[in-house]
C-alpha cells in the first residue's frame, strides 16, 4: 500500500514558539523551515509514500517544500491544526478517493525513511492507526486506510484522544526517528543526537545547545 502524507505547517513566524529559550526570533523561523524540509525530504524518499501534501499559508515554506516535490495546499480553513489536516486529507481524496492517507508532523528533523516505512506498513493492517510521540502523550502520525476518514485529534494529550476515537496505537520499537518531534530545546538535543537531516544540521549550527549542534551526526533519511 502506498500512502499520501498530509503535513501541516504554521506560518514560520508563528512556528515553534516553545523553542524561544533555545532559538531567538531571528533564528526560529528558519529552524522551523529546516525541520519541515528534512521531514518532507525523508518522507518522499520512503518507498511506501506515493506523495506528500503540505498544508500551509506560508509563501516561503510553500516555495521551498514544493521545490522538494511536495504538493502545497493553502490552509483555507485557517481554523487550527486539525482543520488543516482534515482539509489536506479532503484535497488528497478529491483527486484520489481511494487514497490511503496519513497525517505526519512537520517537526521530525531526524526522520528516517526506513523507519517511516515500517510504521506505514504496520498502519496498513488497521482501518485507522497512530504512533505516539517520544513523550508518550502526543501523536506524530495518524493513518487512515482507503475509505476511512482521518478524524485528526492532534494537540495536547492527543494519544488519549486518538485512542478514544477508535484508532489503534502502533506498538513498535526501533522507530525513534518517527516519534521524535521537536517542540523544546530538550527535544532538539535528542533529535540532534539521533542525527538530523542536513538542513536542520546547518540551521542548528547557529545555536549553542551544549555543543550538540556542533558534534551531532547528520542524516535524516
Amino acid at each position: 500500500m502506498h500512502w499520501t502524507l498530509v503535513i501541516p505547517l504554521k506560518p514560520l513566524v508563528q512556528a515553534k514558539s516553545r523553542l524561544s529559550d533555545t532559538a531567538g526570533d531571528g533564528v526560529r523561523p528558519g529552524l522551523a523551515l529546516a525541520f519541515a524540509q528534512d521531514t518532507v525530504a525523508a518522507a518522499l524518499d520512503c518507498p511506501r509514500v506515493g506523495g506528500v501534501v503540505v498544508v500551509t499559508d506560508d509563501a516561503r515554506a510553500g516555495r521551498e517544500l514544493a521545490a522538494l516535490g511536495a504538493r502545497v495546499v493553502p490552509d483555507q480553513p485557517a481554523a487550527g491544526l486539525n482543520a488543516a489536516l482534515a482539509h489536506g486529507a479532503a484535497a488528497v481524496r478529491a483527486r484520489r478517493p481511494d487514497a490511503a492517507v496519513a497525517a505526519l508532523n512537520a517537526d521530525l528533523p531526524a526522520l528516517r525513511s526506513a523507519e517511516l516505512a515500517r510504521v506505514l506498513a504496520a498502519a496498513g493492517e488497521f482501518p485507522r492507526a497512530f504512533l505516539a510521540d517520544a513523550a508518550g502523550v502526543g501523536t506524530t502520525l495518524l493513518a487512515a486506510a482507503p475509505g476511512r476518514d482521518l478524524r485528526p485529534a492532534f494537540g495536547a494529550a492527543s494519544r488519549a484522544r486518538h485512542t478514544a476515537s477508535g484508532a489503534v496505537e502502533l506498538a513498535l520499537t526501533g522507530v525513534d526517528s518517527v516519534r521524535q518531534d521537536v517542540d523544546t530545546g530538550d527535544d532538539l538535543r535528542v533529535a540532534l543526537a539521533l542525527g538530523v537531516g542536513p538542513r536542520t544540521g546547518t540551521a542548528a549550527e547557529r545555536l549553542l545547545i551544549s555543543g550538540c549542534a556542533r558534534d551531532a551526526p547528520t542524516g535524516g533519511t
